[in-house]
């Protein structure tokens, strides 16, 4: 993809170059000596960015974009922002916005982050980081290269439930992990045509699974076995790959014996399920689902929550989302190392890549099997070599994700010190 078709993603006139665009009662003298940042996307998942934004000390969003301008028009009046825009290049290349924020569709994520990453530009993307792994690589490089900031949006090691199971394990509350559950199941399944070009459920539901259960062990994970099925959507049967799977189990392999165990389902009848479990040598400790309220219900023939779990991944883990913001904007503010990095959501896509592969071909599959397939010619230009029959001059197999990788901002600063998990970790319970 072009960098012009970065800028495609809403091609319009920029709102604030015309007399039309909105001039909000913010003063730029009120904002001059902090953090402003822009935002692109100004669906549901941009506005929870927004609105945790406007509430972070030290940080201000100065302009809003999205393709269909009146959302971004709406947004700006809602949030007191100066500037809107049609078109993301005019959040990116604006001259005072310090840091964005890429909540736009994924297959623009890739351009869009070399683009900052081109204009000086810190960035926040959702994830994933790009819909392919060579060019996750280019993208993450493109900033490590620049020397901005790069932060993967994966919100669940922001919640609190789950950031609380970690501690359990690294303050050894349960002894030495033995076994790790997690489970992942949507309330109904999302229209055939959001599934259809998604790839596939791995990569696009169990990422975040498989994310969580490197999070929880503390350690890279050594290898994979997937199955698939489908059991409730039978419009997507015949889709290609694991698109046509609506249910998932994984058995992840990681170093000392540790295994993880995880199970997705785009269907449940009984609302959005989200639990963890982490077995221990001294202990056992576990979550449960999210809830509404506590109210419980005694009836002759029923004793328990008066109502479902929620319902929908935004109420579920709309504090996360706003954690996760408010990291990023600590980091900006007090230039502490990202808690989320670029290489952990490379790292993260190639889980959900080797998941797919395990389940296409009916065998446990390495995680360095998957790294070994990209090449790169120089950090920003790579490509995938798993299925050429002529491998490039000069190719290396590279067996660690960060070998593919520049140093990227905070490990190339002189003397600094990277925070531990647990202090990570301990920040976000407070």
């Amino acid at each position: 993809m072009a960098l012009a078709q970065a800028a495609a993603f809403a091609p319009m006139q920029a709102a604030s170059k015309s007399p039309a665009g909105l001039q909000m009662t913010v003063k730029e003298a009120d904002i001059k000596d902090v953090i402003k940042v822009g935002v692109i996307g100004m669906g549901r998942i941009g506005l929870v960015h927004l609105e945790a934004i406007t509430k972070a000390p030290g940080v201000v969003p100065i302009i809003v974009s999205n393709p269909t301008i009146s959302k971004a028009e709406a947004a700006a009046k809602q949030y007191n922002i100066p500037r809107f825009t049609a078109d993301s290049m005019d959040v990116i290349t604006d001259p005072e916005v310090d840091a964005v924020w890429i909540c736009s569709p994924s297959s623009f994520h890739a351009e869009q982050i070399k683009a900052c990453a081109a204009n000086g530009k810190h960035v926040f993307c959702e994830k994933p980081l790009a819909t392919d792994l060579s060019e996750t690589v280019e993208a993450i490089n493109a900033c490590n290269e620049a020397g901005v900031k790069l932060m993967t949006g994966l919100q669940r090691r922001f919640d609190f439930n789950f950031c609380r199971v970690r501690q359990a394990i690294v303050d050894k509350e349960v002894g030495t992990p033995i076994q790790i559950k997690l489970c992942s199941r949507d309330p109904s399944p999302p229209p055939a045509s959001y599934v259809k070009g998604g790839g596939g459920i791995f990569a696009d539901m169990a990422v975040h699974d498989l994310d969580m259960s490197r999070f929880l062990a503390g350690s890279d994970p050594i290898d994979i076995l997937a199955v698939g099925s489908l059991h409730f959507d039978k419009t997507i049967a015949d889709y290609d790959g694991s698109e046509k799977y609506d249910t998932a189990s994984c058995l992840v392999r990681y170093p000392d014996g540790l295994t993880a165990m995880i199970d997705v389902s785009r269907q449940s009848s009984f609302g959005y399920d989200q639990r963890a479990e982490v077995l221990g040598t001294e202990g056992m400790i576990q979550t449960d689902n999210v809830y509404p309220n506590t109210a419980k219900l005694f009836k002759p023939h029923y004793t328990g929550n008066a109502d479902m779990p929620f319902d929908f991944f935004l109420s579920r883990y709309n504090e996360a989302y706003v954690t996760e913001t408010i990291a990023f904007c600590d980091s900006l503010v007090n230039d502490t190392p990202v808690p989320c990095t670029g290489e952990d959501g490379l790292i993260a896509l190639i889980m959900a890549l080797a998941a797919d592969k395990s389940a296409a071909e009916n065998r446990w599959v390495s995680f360095q099997e998957i790294v070994k397939s990209v090449y790169c010619r120089t950090p920003t230009e790579c490509e995938l070599v798993a299925n050429s029959d002529i491998f490039p001059d000069g190719f290396k197999p590279r067996a660690d994700p960060s070998d593919l990788l520049l140093p990227d901002f905070d490990s190339q600063k002189k003397g600094a010190k990277m925070p531990s998990l647990k202090e990570m970790v301990g920040a976000w319970l407070k």
